[in-house]
């Protein structure tokens, strides 16, 4: 099993939960290469000690470079705790369209809820997404075949 690209973000109302979620899947998310909106990632890194990339927080553009990531079909999973409430204002709702968008476009498997976190964490561990290896350009499978 080859180390997977692991795309994490979560609203302000859901960094506890996300964090939770990463305290009791520590030992599966350590296996492979994590980024995270940066005061999401500075959440869980302290509770965890995962190494985890820190983007941009997800207001000043850290949203958009996962956004951008999932074009180039540079990230093999997305976990996105979002903010649900009614009061929620349209402009963020458009956002979180727009990554949702780009993972039904390029098969990225995408959790919004802690339910199908678990699922897909599940699977990861079992290896039950390893096909993305092949599709990934920049997974290791794909780097060593570039690089023979």
């Amino acid at each position: 099993m080859c180390d997977l690209e692991i795309a994490i973000i979560a609203t302000d109302i859901k960094k506890e939960l996300m964090t939770q979620f990463c305290i009791a899947y520590c030992g599966v998310l350590s296996k492979h290469n994590l980024c995270a909106t940066s005061i999401t990632a500075k959440y869980i890194s302290e509770a965890t000690g995962l190494h985890i990339e820190r983007l941009l927080t997800g207001k000043q553009g850290g949203e958009q470079q996962i956004a951008t990531r999932l074009a180039y079909n540079e990230i093999d999973l997305l976990l996105f705790f979002r903010d649900t409430r009614e009061d929620v204002t349209e402009r963020m709702r458009d956002e979180d369209n727009e990554l949702l968008l780009a993972c039904d476009r390029y098969n990225i498997p995408v959790a919004t809820n802690i339910a199908t976190a678990e699922a897909l964490i599940i699977a990861l561990d079992r290896g039950d997404l390893d096909w993305r290896n092949f599709v990934n350009p920049t997974s290791e499978y794909n780097r060593k075949k570039k690089n023979p």
